[in-house]
């Protein structure tokens, strides 16, 4: 099988829309390690990796048999005054079954074992069609699942939430790491390294090759005034259809020149997590039991125990990650939202970089669910020692997923849609020439 760079098989003009700012650019060719960004507001268009299919393969490999590992092993241990216990990864989420949090241990269990596992399977289904220069059936189906499954795994933050419940009880009892632990330890990064190696262009362009760009395609200028759309599955340029549901030539993705209601969409899920933010940080999150004395934290309370007990690093990630974060995101969110028919190029660009850092940290919140999690399949000794998740686990959770769905709805190509000129106030009758592609 031909392994070179897709601009090198054909002379085709390969077209790009960004979907950040809608711009239409013509990609050049790529070597091996380079990558093409948008010229308008920067965003990563093409990253070419050296040998994808063999390198996404190998690491995915790799990944699932870090998993498998993970999953065989004990996971921590703890002990104290001679009653200990030892938990399993998988016992993160099946233990909260137990305390009626169905609806967390789902999302746990989701986002650190079963996401992953579909997306590596996923991976390795496509790698191996494309070595054998035969892709095998529903790949198509499977790659278009690739990108909608990447925010939803979350390894990486349970790995955070383990460290700090592991800090959290270590002046409190013995603690013993497990297999488990170093082998997820590995796999959380493993499947970050997978998921960064997946050339998506070339996987693409091997799957199902790329049909001619749309005849009268400008380059240099919007490509949603031209009648044109950039698939965001697998980014080819298409012609959409007026008055009719248009999908893309080659990977079936519905199309559309601007997500629908994107605004409403958005203020709608803002509130909602404004709504169940206030319960996440009323009612307690847990209750510890320590020698018949039950005491029930809320969010900030714990953070403020922390700080008490002299663990101002631990103290600093939780209150970052469930205060700053998901206050952060609401309040940034909604103020693009309010000022995204103000822009201005000289602003677009960084309200468009605010927009990339408020979708990136939304998950990272999360790190408090884990932590409960955690801690109550734990700290189980009856009476001595032991923690129950409480009411606002849920809420929290809730908070995190509603501002993740948030930064999805909201369209950061609306920032770009009518921006003033820079030279609009000095010069009112000037117009901005468009950079040919």
């Amino acid at each position: 099988m031909d392994r070179s760079p897709p601009e090198v098989r054909t002379s085709r003009r390969r077209l790009r829309a960004c979907h950040e700012c809608d711009w239409l650019v013509a990609l050049p060719p790529l070597r091996p390690g380079e990558k093409a960004d948008c010229p308008r507001c920067g965003h990563t268009l093409v990253t070419r990796h050296f040998r994808p299919a063999q390198r996404s393969m190998a690491l995915a490999l790799s990944a699932l048999l870090a998993l498998a590992m993970a999953i065989s092993f004990p996971f921590v241990s703890f002990s104290i005054g001679g009653i200990g216990n030892r938990i399993e990864l998988s016992q993160t989420a099946t233990t909260l079954i137990g305390f009626h949090q169905p609806i967390v241990a789902i999302a746990v269990i989701l986002t650190i074992i079963v996401l992953p596992a579909v997306y590596l399977l996923g991976v390795i289904w496509l790698q191996l069609g494309l070595l054998r220069n035969d892709p095998l059936p529903a790949s198509r189906g499977i790659a278009r699942s690739l990108a909608h499954l990447n925010p939803w795994m979350m390894a990486d933050v349970f790995i955070i939430g383990a460290l700090v419940s592991l800090i959290k009880i270590a002046e409190m009892a013995q603690i013993e790491l497990g297999m488990s632990f170093w082998a997820f330890c590995a796999f959380a990064l493993l499947l970050l390294l997978t998921t960064q190696s997946i050339d998506s262009d070339w996987m693409w362009f091997s799957l199902a090759g790329e049909p001619l760009a749309p005849e009268g395609a400008k380059t240099g200028q919007t490509a949603a005034p031209q009648g044109l759309a950039g698939c965001a599955t697998c980014g080819l340029v298409n012609r959409l259809e007026p008055g009719r549901h248009s999908h893309c030539r080659r990977c079936g993705e519905r199309l559309q020149a601007r997500l629908p209601q994107s605004l409403q969409r958005t203020w709608a899920l803002l509130a909602a997590a404004t709504v169940m933010y206030i319960p996440a940080n009323v009612y307690p999150i847990m209750t510890t039991t320590n020698l018949g004395n039950s005491s029930p934290s809320t969010i900030i309370g714990g953070v403020v125990e922390l700080i008490q007990m002299g663990s101002w690093p631990v103290a600093l990630v939780i209150f970052v990650a469930s205060v700053i974060v998901p206050v952060g995101k609401v309040v940034a969110l909604a103020w693009l939202c309010l000022v995204v028919e103000r822009s201005h190029e000289l602003n677009a660009a960084t309200r468009t970089r605010l927009y990339r850092v408020t979708e990136f940290i939304g998950r990272w919140s999360m790190v408090d669910v884990f932590v409960v999690a955690i801690l109550v399949a734990l700290i189980r000794a009856g009476s001595l020692m032991s923690i129950t998740p409480g009411p606002a686990a849920l809420a929290f959770g809730a908070v995190v997923v509603i501002t993740m769905l948030s930064a999805m709805t909201f369209d950061p190509r609306l920032i770009w849609d009518t921006p003033l000129p820079r030279r609009s106030r000095a010069a009112p009758g000037s117009t901005r020439q468009g950079t040919p592609g």
